[in-house]
C-alpha cells in the first residue's frame, strides 16, 4: 500500500513525527524496565502499582497544562515538559545502576516525570493540527500512529532484551536519553501563531474550559468511559500482566514480545485508518473497543506466550481504530484555540482514575488472584462499551467533508453535542 505523502511536505510535521518515535521508542522501553526494575530491588506487586499509580497523579495538573498549552507555544511546552521527564527517568537510571535504588525514591522520580506529562500531552494534542492541512489531518493522525506503534514494537522488544540481559536501569538509561533527543528536535519547528483569543485569568479559562467540556455530550460521555477503561487498562498492562509474565511466562522477554505484538497490531491498525473513512466516526471508533477484553481474558488463563501475543495484536489493531478516530473528531468538533484546554478535561477525566487502577491491581489480585481481577475488567469493558453506544450523538456523529483539499480551513464546532 503506498502512504500518502502529503502530511510528509510539512517539515513541522517531520520533526513531530521524528520527536514521537524516538521518545515513543523509550518510553517503550520503560514500560518493560519499570515492573521489573520495582520487581529486582525487592518491591511486591503492589510496590509495582504505586509506581505506576505516581505518574499517572499528576493527572491532576493536566487542566493547567491545558491553559498553559493555549497560551504559550505548543513545541515549547513539550520541550520543557520533555527535559524535565529526561532529568527525572535519568535519576531513576542512576540510582538502579549503582544499586542504591528504594522504591520511595522510584515513586517520587515516577510523580515528577507525570508532572512531565501533565504538561506535555494537552501540548501535543493541540500541535498536531497546527502542522498539516486540515484536509490531512486524519491521514497526519493515522501516520503518528504508524511512527508511534513501530516505535512501540522497536522498543519493546529491546525492553524485553535489555532488560534480561543488562537489567532494568539501562531501559531508565535508554528512555531518559529518548527524551533529550525529542527535547532537542523540537526546537526546530516553526509554527504559526494561533487566532488570537482574548486572554483572561488562569481561573476564568479553567472555568470556561469546564463549561465547554460538558456542554458536548458525545465528549464528556466517551471520556468518563475511557477513565473507567484506562484504569482497567492500566491495572492489567502496568500491574497483573508484568506480574502474570513474571510468574508463569518466563519474564521480562516474555512480555516484551507481547508488547511488541499489541504495538504491530497497532501499526496494522494505522495503516488501515490511511484509507479507512467512516462516516459515523464515532461508532467506528467504539465499536473495536471490547477487543481489550479479549486480551485481559488470555492474560487471566494464560494462555501460552504465543497466543497471547496474537491477541495482543488484534487488540492494538482495534483500540489504534479508536484512537484515530478520537483524535479526528476532536480536532473537527473543537476550535483550534481551545483544542489543548479541552483535551487536557480529556486527559484528567482519563487518568484520573488509572492511578487507583494500578493502586488497586496488586491487593486485588492478592485477595482474588489476577485472573478473577483480569476476567471482571474485560466483562467491564464491555458493559461500558454498549452504555456508550446507547447514545445518540455517538451513533450519529458525522465525518466532516473538507471543500477545499489541501487548504487550511479554521475548524468550527457545528454544534454542542
Amino acid at each position: 500500500m503506498r502512504m500518502p505523502q502529503g502530511p510528509l511536505r510539512s517539515r513541522n510535521f517531520r520533526l513531530l513525527l521524528a520527536c514521537d518515535v524516538i521518545s515513543v521508542t523509550g518510553t517503550a522501553v520503560a514500560l518493560v524496565a519499570i515492573p521489573f526494575a520495582v520487581l529486582a530491588i525487592g518491591g511486591s506487586a503492589a510496590d509495582v502499582g504505586y509506581v505506576a499509580a505516581a505518574v499517572m497523579f499528576a493527572a491532576l495538573l493536566f487542566p493547567l497544562g491545558g491553559v498553559v498549552a493555549d497560551r504559550l507555544p505548543r513545541h515549547q511546552v513539550m520541550m520543557a515538559a520533555n527535559v524535565l521527564q529526561a532529568a527525572a527517568q535519568a535519576a531513576a537510571a542512576a540510582l538502579l545502576l549503582a544499586g542504591r535504588a528504594q522504591v520511595w525514591e522510584l515513586v517520587v522520580l515516577a510523580f515528577a516525570r507525570g508532572v512531565g506529562y501533565a504538561f506535555y500531552f494537552p501540548a501535543e494534542t493541540g500541535l498536531l493540527p497546527q502542522t498539516v492541512p486540515a484536509d490531512q489531518r486524519a491521514a497526519a493522525n493515522a501516520m503518528d500512529r504508524i511512527g508511534r506503534g513501530v516505535s512501540q514494537i522497536g522498543g519493546s522488544a529491546l525492553g524485553g532484551v535489555l532488560v534480561a540481559a543488562a537489567g532494568p536501569g539501562w531501559g531508565l538509561a535508554v528512555d531518559a536519553a529518548s527524551f533529550a533527543v525529542a527535547a532537542t528536535l523540537r526546537a526546530g519547528m516553526r509554527l504559526p501563531g494561533l487566532p488570537p483569543v482574548a486572554k483572561t485569568g488562569m481561573l476564568r479559562e479553567l472555568r470556561e474550559g469546564w463549561r465547554d467540556f460538558i456542554s458536548r455530550r458525545w465528549f464528556w460521555t466517551i471520556v468518563l468511559v475511557l477513565g473507567l477503561i484506562v484504569a482497567i487498562s492500566t491495572a492489567a498492562t502496568s500491574v497483573l500482566g508484568p506480574v502474570v509474565a513474571h510468574d508463569e511466562l518466563g519474564g521480562a522477554r516474555s512480555w516484551g514480545i507481547i508488547l511488541a505484538a499489541y504495538a504491530a497490531g497497532a501499526v496494522l491498525g494505522g495503516i488501515i485508518m490511511l484509507r479507512f473513512r467512516p462516516q459515523r466516526i464515532l461508532l467506528a471508533a467504539m465499536l473495536p473497543v471490547p477487543a481489550l477484553s479479549v486480551f485481559l481474558f488470555a492474560l487471566a488463563v494464560p494462555l501460552t506466550v504465543a497466543w497471547i501475543a496474537g491477541i495482543a495484536l488484534l487488540t492494538g489493531g482495534c483500540l489504534e481504530v479508536f484512537w484515530v478516530n478520537w483524535a479526528t473528531t476532536m480536532q473537527q468538533e473543537i476550535p483550534p484555540a481551545k483544542l489543548s484546554r479541552l483535551s487536557s478535561y480529556d486527559l484528567f477525566a482519563s487518568f484520573t482514575l488509572a492511578p487507583l487502577g494500578a493502586v488497586v491491581a496488586g491487593p486485588a489480585a492478592n485477595a482474588f488472584g489476577a485472573p478473577a481481577i483480569l476476567t471482571a475488567g474485560g466483562i467491564l469493558i464491555v458493559l461500558l462499551t454498549v452504555t456508550v453506544l446507547v447514545i445518540p450523538d455517538v451513533r450519529h456523529m458525522r465525518r466532516q467533508v473538507h471543500a477545499h483539499p489541501g487548504q487550511a480551513s479554521t475548524l468550527t464546532p457545528r454544534r454542542n453535542q
